[in-house]
């Protein structure tokens, strides 16, 4: 079974994570911060990742710390399911489209991380969150996932669906780079012979 489970704990935040990666999207999440557990469980159901996420963290500041720390904790979930990533398809890209707003991601689960972030908020805040901060999501879970991540709103005016578009992205995105391909299972998708 691919998973793994990953309990991060700094003066900032306490988060447990655990993933399946070959789930059903079920998933069991509480962050403090309800927007942020709304994208988690959106990760889980259109990845079909089987997803538990507990944080705590210092809300009395702001969402800063609690949305990054849970990308990080998040990503080095999916690595470590990953293990060596043999026979793993390596590359998914997605388009999703939410009412009037489409967003597109591109992954190489390589393990050279880096991301591309096109994505113009509307308005500063959801709920809690400052806007800002699902860049930060993102940039901490491609640094710890592993994952080259390109993720572009090519159109949208509504914030809540930009940001639920690109979280429902990288999950169809993911749930396509980390399938076994059939025809290449027992090797690793590189001519350098690892990720």
């Amino acid at each position: 079974m691919r998973e793994a489970s990953i309990a991060r704990k700094t003066t900032e935040t306490e988060i447990d994570v655990r993933i399946r990666l070959d789930g059903e999207g079920r998933y069991s999440v509480s962050t403090g911060v309800g927007f942020l557990d709304h994208m988690m469980e959106q990760l889980a159901r259109h990845g079909l990742v089987d997803l538990e996420v507990a944080a705590k963290g210092d809300l009395h500041i702001d969402a800063h710390h609690t949305t990054e720390d849970t990308g990080i904790a998040v990503g080095q979930a999916v690595s470590a399911a990953l293990g060596d990533r043999k026979g793993i398809r390596r590359y998914g890209h997605a388009y999703v489209p939410m009412d009037e707003a489409l967003v597109r991601v591109a992954l190489d689960l390589s393990n050279r991380p880096y991301l591309i972030w096109h994505v113009e908020m509307p308005t500063e805040k959801l709920g809690i969150m400052d806007t800002e901060l699902f860049r930060e999501w993102f940039q901490a879970f491609s640094q710890h996932a592993g994952a080259t991540l390109h993720v572009e709103c090519l159109y949208g005016t509504n914030t809540h669906h930009i940001v639920e578009a690109c979280f429902k992205a990288l999950a169809r995105a993911l749930r396509a780079a980390m399938e076994i391909d059939p025809r290449r299972s027992d090797a690793v998708p590189s001519t350098k012979g690892s990720l």
